[in-house]
């Protein structure tokens, strides 16, 4: 990058995003932002910016995961920080998006907590919004912001298209039927069968019965989602799919959000290997899952989104490279 690029953009990290902002500064051959969040003794966050950052290109990395709140609260306090101190344009880069799963009233008297997240957002002061994998892709159109809206997908399929001799004959299978639509593009870059776990409630009785629709007896299962959090439908996708004669099962997600029991799941469940990527910053708390578990990094991906949206090129490239949204 040029010292006039190096000069002009400026890429800062919260607390939330400090890794992964880094990885993409390598990447871009760019000097991390000179930025610090304090804590107040009362629980306050100070944010405060360590360089000039007036009339430049300025963008936050910062994934709103646990502790949602605060990280929320970081990102709104970044971006209210650079907009007072000059800067010309702020994009909030958002690897993992929090409240994405209340974005509609699917019952009364409950909030839409995407789209105040997004108007918060746009309150602060951000001029437009990078993000990865949203939950629901209309999250996009609750923002009034420019949204560039990527999907590891591509991180994925690198990986498992360089394993593809070692994996045999392969199955996608989608873990529910919402997903159905991602597991066939797989499917189809993989040269792989497609399946999916069909999970019905039958009136009366009380009963949920489990079905695979598709053959994976003696195959090797592949399931990807976007997140695994209390992981347990994909834990319940497995333990059915072997019951069905699958030889091996692994599992993807993009975000590693893992609460609650997900970890006693995922440590007992009849996976041999989880992939992962680097949205989220679990640090030591995957290490029960470190014989299972594989992280890729999305770095490189968001790093050429930003230099494309610094240099006013098209995203699009990046976009067609997606294989689509769970919905």
């Amino acid at each position: 990058m040029s010292a006039a690029d190096q000069d002009h953009l400026k890429v800062f990290a919260g607390r939330a995003g400090l890794d992964l902002a880094q990885a993409m500064c390598d990447r871009l051959d760019l000097p991390l932002g000179l930025g610090r969040t304090d804590l107040f003794p009362d629980g306050e966050l100070l944010v405060k910016v360590d360089e000039d950052v007036r009339g430049r290109d300025c963008f936050v990395v910062q994934s709103t995961s646990d502790p949602v709140n605060a990280n929320l609260m970081e990102l709104l306090i970044y971006i209210d920080c650079l907009r007072r101190a000059s800067a010309k344009r702020i994009t909030a880069v958002i690897p993992y998006f929090g409240y994405a799963r209340q974005d509609r009233k699917d019952e009364g008297r409950v909030p839409i907590t995407a789209k105040l997240v997004a108007n918060l957002i746009t309150a602060a002061g951000a001029d437009r919004v990078l993000c990865l994998d949203l939950h629901a892709a209309q999250i996009q159109g609750f923002f009034d912001i420019p949204v560039d809206h990527l999907s590891a997908a591509p991180v994925f399929l690198e990986y498992f298209d360089e394993k593809r001799d070692v994996l045999g004959d392969l199955v996608v299978v989608s873990p529910d039927v919402g997903n159905v639509k991602v597991a066939q593009r797989y499917a189809d870059f993989l040269g792989a069968k497609l399946a999916f776990v069909d999970k019905r409630r039958e009136s009366g009785i009380d009963v949920v019965t489990r079905n695979v629709i598709g053959d994976v007896e003696g195959k090797t299962v592949l399931m990807i989602d976007d997140m695994i959090t209390t992981a347990g439908t994909v834990c319940e996708a497995a333990d059915v799919v072997m019951e069905y004669g699958a030889r091996d099962v692994i599992c993807g997600a993009t975000h590693a959000v893992l609460v609650g029991p997900a970890m006693k799941r995922l440590s007992t469940a009849p996976i041999s290997s989880i992939v992962v990527t680097d949205t989220i910053p679990n640090g030591d708390r995957l290490r029960p899952l470190q014989d299972k578990l594989l992280r890729l990094s999305v770095a490189h991906l968001l790093g050429d989104a930003v230099h494309r949206i610094h240099h006013d090129l098209s995203v699009s490239s990046l976009l067609q490279e997606t294989i689509g949204t769970k919905r």
